[in-house]
Formats: structure tokens, sequence, C-alpha cells
């Protein structure tokens, strides 16, 4: 073989043999056939290498002559098989293994944004995230997971990573039609951008633009008819194409159920917390007015407007280790739905209104509501049981009720957290262009206005069904007499005929006797619950703390 230059066909074939010739034939096509550089000389019709070119496979086909002990005569075949197999002129690269790409969320600018959404209480098991395991998912679960497939959070960093804070939390059978969550995501803009949509950001300052020098009238105008052409204008500033931020709203949508909706999305400070920014929460309450009087109720959700200590409209919740329950009712009023054109709907709803709520807090003031309105309990007692400490409520004469009587809550299913509100200049909700876009194609089945205004249509279509089986049936089965309201009815409890007292969402306690609020035996003091969870399951929640810290120093 040469020791310098060209590596000739004849001493590769004495080398490596007549097999070993004929399989690495192939790969000689290959190397002269694959450009590596630009530089080639087009010589009758057809590309020819450079001389550096040259060089580099005459040192891959040197390496092949000295491991030509390799070339055995089943590689030689094999070769043959490969090259034979292959219509074209240099075999298809093999597949390299498969990589899963990971994605680096440090490599993106991120921002605080706020979410505005709603959601229906039949299928999830609440709105926060549960240590434990649940027999449903929970709203906030399914978000977090649809915002991790997204890629606009870190699934790995959990809700700290990304700094999640939520307006009001909702339990199991609550459902939420204003919903707000805080968060960090990714975003498709750079920090100046951010800056600028910051709804607390100073306004940017003016924009200079490049000066434009002025000509002089002989170097412009040659004569009076001159012309322009050799004239250098001062090109204008060249601007980057504005970028967008990402869809949110659309891409959520696209990934979570239609019991969950993102309505909009908001531009936050760094500092904003949906949780502590917000100033109050106003829930409602539906229900039939069936057998109830309203203006007594209205009369008793009155007395519920102000500061004061609601530990008789709650649930103990000692987990919280509470040692207040001093709350402001903004507004609370009782009035009919309006339908569509304006007309009552025939339902009535409670919209309450507070700065903050305590565990069940609504639906224990909706249940004695309900004892208001049926004649069962005059409005006077709300007064009675926020009075907690002789004189708390201005009379003297009231009777002291600090803990609170036994009495079942109102059901859950009407119930729904309507909207959060915040400072101004807190929140600029916006919805994405490309979501606009789908609520103008509403006919053809996108957009999300469309989409609630089908569930709401179905819905309806359910409520006129029912309401025929209902007609239906009233031609063979009476209706039960009405008891209730008492005093509307005249009728008097004796103790042998059962009363309907309403809870809410078409349920009712069924009872023959009934007893007072007043009169009732009474629970423990919070005081009392309190203690007793810190020494029992406290402690033991703390011990298991403790030991999974220090298996993990380990």
């Amino acid at each position: 073989m040469q020791s310098g230059g060209f590596i000739s066909w004849s001493s590769l074939k004495n080398e490596v043999g007549v097999k070993g010739y004929e399989a690495m034939g192939w790969l000689w096509r290959f190397l002269l056939l694959t450009p590596s550089a630009p530089e080639h000389v087009l010589v009758d019709g057809a590309f020819t290498p450079s001389s550096e070119e040259k060089s580099a496979r005459n040192n891959v086909l040197r390496k092949l002559v000295q491991g030509r002990s390799d070339c055995t005569p089943d590689a030689a075949r094999s070769g043959e098989r490969a090259a034979a197999a292959s219509n074209a002129d240099y075999p298809a690269p093999t597949q390299p293994p498969a990589h899963v790409e990971t994605f680096d969320f440090s490599s993106h600018p991120r921002r605080k944004i706020a979410l505005k959404f709603c959601y229906s209480r039949w299928a999830y098991n609440g709105l926060a995230i549960q240590a434990d395991t649940t027999p449903l998912p929970t709203v906030e679960g399914v978000i977090f997971d649809a915002l991790g497939k997204a890629r606009l959070i870190d699934p790995d960093a959990g809700l700290e990573g990304c700094g999640w804070e939520r307006c009001g939390r909702t339990d199991r059978g609550v459902s939420a039609g204003g919903q707000v969550i805080s968060l960090w995501v990714r975003s498709a803009l750079n920090k100046a951008a951010i800056d600028s949509t910051d709804p607390n950001a100073p306004p940017p300052e003016p924009r200079r633009e490049d000066p434009v020098e002025e000509l002089a009238d002989s170097d412009a105008f040659p004569g009076d008819f001159g012309s322009l052409d050799d004239i250098d204008f001062p090109a204008p500033p060249k601007r980057a194409p504005r970028k967008s931020e990402h869809s949110y709203t659309l891409i959520l949508n696209r990934l979570l159920p239609p019991t969950i909706r993102i309505l909009a999305w908001s531009p936050v400070a760094p500092d904003f917390s949906a949780r502590f920014n917000c100033k109050s929460r106003h829930y409602k309450y539906f229900f039939a007015p069936d057998n109830l009087d309203i203006g007594r109720m209205r009369a008793a959700a009155a007395r519920l407007v102000g500061l004061h200590d609601f530990r008789n409209f709650c649930k103990l919740h000692p987990a919280k280790q509470l040692t207040t329950y001093v709350r402001r009712i903004l507004s609370a009023d009782i009035g009919p739905v309006a339908g569509d054109d304006g007309s009552a709907a025939g339902m009535h709803v409670l919209d309450l209104t507070g700065s903050a709520f305590l565990y069940h807090q609504v639906r224990h003031i909706m249940a004695v509501l309900f004892l208001a309105g049926s004649g069962l309990e005059p409005p006077a007692v709300v007064t009675a049981l926020l009075n907690v400490a002789p004189g708390a409520e201005g009379d003297p004469a009231l009777p002291t009720v600090d803990t609170r009587p036994e009495y079942q809550m109102a059901d859950a299913l009407p119930l729904m957290l309507y909207t959060c509100h915040f400072g101004a200049g807190d929140l600029a909700w916006q919805a994405d262009a490309d979501e606009a876009e789908a609520d103008a194609l509403a006919p053809l089945g996108a957009g999300l206005h469309h989409q609630l205004h089908a569930r709401c249509a179905r819905s309806e279509m359910y409520a006129a069904l029912n309401r025929e089986f209902l007609r239906a049936a009233a031609a063979h089965h009476a209706p039960p007499p009405a008891r209730l309201p008492l005093h509307a009815t005249g009728f008097v409890p004796d103790g042998q005929t059962a009363m309907n007292v309403p809870l809410g969402g078409a349920e009712f306690r069924r009872t023959a006797k009934y007893v007072p609020l007043l009169e009732r035996n009474r629970g423990e003091h919070f005081e009392v619950v309190n203690e007793r969870w810190r020494v029992g399951k406290g402690a033991r929640r703390d011990e298991r703390r403790k030991a999974a810290e220090e298996e993990g120093e380990e």
C-alpha cells in the first residue's frame, strides 16, 4: 500500500482480499458521495473532493486495512447482504437510541399570574389538594396536573415551587363560579416585557426616536427639479416583532375536563397573594321558596351584617387551633333569581359577602335561616346565637350562648363561591385572543361561552323533563299537606304529626317534635376541643413528622 498519497484500489484489494474489498466497497462510495465541506471542484459534471477530504478519507481506509483481520468471510457476507438490501448508494443510517429530553425550567423566564376559574362540585373531593388519598380527585390537583403537562410549572417542585395560593377554600360538595389562585408560571416574554404588563408597574419612559439629520438644500436638490436618487435617507429604526404571551386560558382549557373552566388570567405583582390580597368573598346559596316566609328570612339575614363572633355558626376545626371566631359580614340579602329575560326564575338566593369565613359557616347560617323561614324560630334567634358573652350584642336581656347548640347544617349542593373581590389595580383580567376568537365561532361548537351555554341549556332540559314527570305523578298521587311556615298554615306541632324541616338542596329532616335551638344540647367550648386535639391527634401527627425528618437526615 502506498505510504503517502491516495490509496489505490489495487493496493486495497491486495491488502484485504477480494471478499474484504467487495465488502468495503459500499463504505468507499459513501465516503466519496458524502460532502463535508463546501469546497468541491466540479469535474466532468461530478463533484471531486478536496485534498483535505482525500486525506481524511485515506486515514479512515488505513484504519480499516490495519484491522483487516476483522474482515472475515462472515463479515464480508454480512456486508454483501447489507449492500444488496439497499438500492441507494449508501446504507440507511441506524436509528439512535431513544432519548428522553428533559425540560429545563430554569432556562425559561417566569412571571406571576392569577387565574380565575369555575368548577362543578359533584366531580371532585373539594378544592384543596389533600395529603392523604381521596376517593375523588381535587380541583387543585387536576389543575396542577394540567399546568405540569403544559410545562407551565415544574411538577416536581410541588405547590411550594410555584408559589401556589388560593383565595377561598371550598369543601367537598361546593361549587365555584369565580375562584382565584395565584402562582408563578413559565412565560414567553423577557423580563422587560413582563414588567411592562405588571398592573402596578410604573409607566414606561417615552421612547426617543433616532434623530434625522437635516440635509442641505444643495445636497438634496441640485436644481429646482433635481433628482432625489442621490439622497441618503436614514433608515427607520428596526423594531423586533412584539412577542405575545402564552395563551394560558386556551392551553389549560384544552387539557382540563369540562367541569373545570379557566375563565381569565391576569398579570400580577411579584408580591401579590390570592389569599391575603383578597378584600372580600361573595357566596351564593340557591333554594326553592316553597313553604318558606322570605320576609322572615330576610329579617334574620340582616342581623348577620357587621363584626360578630360566629362560633355558633360554624363547625369547629381543631387542627387549625383557632382562638378567635370574629368575622365581618359586609352584606346579606335574599331575593329571587332573575332569569335570562329578567323575570323571576322561581328560585331564590342568599347573597352573602364577607371579609373571611369560618369552616362551614355559610351552610350553618343557611340552616338557621331555613328555621326562621319555616316559622320554627324567630329572626331574633340569630342575634341570640351571636351573643357569645354577656352583653356581646348590646342587649343585656339576651341569653348567653358561648357554645353551639346541636343542629344540622344545610346541604352543600346549592352553595357556590360566586366571586372574590380585590383592590383596585391588583388585577387586570384578560381572555386570550384565541379564546375570544373561538367565542366568535360559537355556532361551530367552539368557544368557552358556547360550552357553558350548552351545559346550561341541557340542565334546563333536564329540569323541564322532571317537571313533566311531576305533573304526570300528580294525576295519581296527591301532594302532602303543607305544614310550613307555621304562622301561615296555622299548624301547631303536637308530637304526632311529622314535619319536613328544609335543609336546602331539596333535602329535609323529618321530625314530629321540634325543640327550639336555645333549648337544645350544647357542644363543647372550642378551647376544650383544641386541647384534646393538641394532646391527642396533633401530638401523634407531630411525632410522625419528626420521625420523617430524622429519617430524611440519615
